[in-house]
């Protein structure tokens, strides 16, 4: 019997140190603990926090909702990896644009929100993090600006969606 490759996913943000780093993790040790075999990671469109850490801020409210915190250090998307993952998650929409038009750009195709878990494997699909959502679509609430309740709202959106996530992944 084959075996199927693992599903492959990437968050992306801003900066890559709250948002995305908070869903990549969280989605890599809720899939885990429920057994699915699932690749992820996360960057940002920008280059601005390349190399940093997590946000100090994000980590708190990791370690206090029960989840490790990733020794991840913050990077950009390149261009020439998003034929690589089976689903891009845009943490806001204008993360969506760029990652829509980086991948028009460099000639990949592309397509939105999986419907089923057999919408995987053919190639990226890039949508808005939220459109998996059961709550609504929308934009992923940026913590950065603001303080320790907004970071739990963050928090609050991914747990809600990683089930979503895992049972695509499946």
């Amino acid at each position: 019997m084959t075996q199927l490759r693992p599903a492959r996913v990437l968050m992306v943000c801003t900066g890559n140190i709250c948002r995305s780093t908070m869903a990549h993790a969280i989605l890599q040790q809720e899939a885990a603990r429920a057994g699915v075999d699932v690749v992820v990671d996360s960057a940002g469109v920008s280059d601005e926090e390349q190399g940093n850490p997590i946000d100090r801020r994000a980590a708190r409210v990791l370690r206090d909702a029960g989840y490790a915190v990733p020794d991840h250090r913050a990077r950009q998307i390149r261009a020439a990896e998003l034929g690589e993952w089976d689903l891009i998650l845009a943490m806001t929409s204008r993360h969506l644009g760029i990652l829509q038009r980086l991948a028009d750009r460099s000639g990949v195709e592309h397509e939105g929100a999986p419907a089923s878990a057999e919408d995987l494997g053919a190639g990226p699909r890039i949508c808005l993090y939220r459109d998996l959502d059961p709550a609504g679509s929308g934009d992923v609430p940026d913590p950065w600006y603001g303080g320790h309740q907004d970071f739990l709202d963050t928090l609050e959106v991914i747990e809600r969606v990683t089930p979503t996530i895992i049972a695509l992944a499946r």
